[in-house]
């Protein structure tokens, strides 16, 4: 039986459009305990990941328990390790737990793998967004908008933005606003 994966990008980010701030400036804080357990329930609901190097680098971090971490915490880091996981890097040479390295041909890659999966696959990492929303494969864009402004950074969107449709608002957590859009051929129109 033919999958139905749905390739989402979403991610945390300024109000002025930032997901990580510069080395030694403002960076968005830590999600309060409800917007963090809305991100534990999400990754906990996927089908599986999509991740570019550097993220993946980051979220490595998940791969071994700290010594700080309290319940949310170890909840999220369970969820984490259980997901499947691509990681497209032409560098690395190997990848961790329960994680596949994409190094060659990610556009067939990616077709298969929505063809195969069924369920949300979550794209991490603006740069490889951007690549895939330039090969016309993200099929929604959350937009996770905390009441932060950063000044300066690594934007959401990597390129050009695409037309988008926005099919719905939500207040996430303590402090966040999300924004679900879809790709739209028109460029976005509200009769959608």
């Amino acid at each position: 039986m033919a999958g139905m994966g749905t390739l989402v990008f979403g991610m945390m980010q300024s109000l002025d459009g930032y997901v990580d701030g510069i080395a030694g400036g403002p960076q968005l804080p830590a999600p309060g305990p409800k917007l963090h357990r809305h991100f534990n329930d999400h990754v906990r609901a996927l089908a599986g990941s999509l991740y570019g190097r550097r993220m993946y680098d980051v979220m490595r971090y998940w791969d071994e328990d700290q010594a700080e971490w309290g319940e949310l915490e170890y909840d999220f880091a369970a969820a984490w390790r259980a997901q499947p996981k691509c990681v497209v890097s032409r560098t690395l040479k190997s990848v961790g737990p329960n994680a596949t390295l994409v190094s060659d041909n990610l556009e067939n890659f990616v077709r298969g793998l929505k063809a195969d999966v069924d369920g949300e696959i979550d794209v991490a990492g603006p740069e490889l967004a951007g690549g895939l929303a330039d090969l016309d494969l993200i099929d929604e864009y959350r937009l996770y908008f905390r009441p932060f402004v950063l000044g300066r950074g690594k934007p959401y969107f990597a390129g050009p933005r695409p037309p988008l449709s926005l099919v719905a608002t939500d207040h996430i957590g303590e402090d966040a606003v999300r924004l679900t859009y879809v790709a739209s051929p028109l460029g976005g129109g509200a009769d959608r």
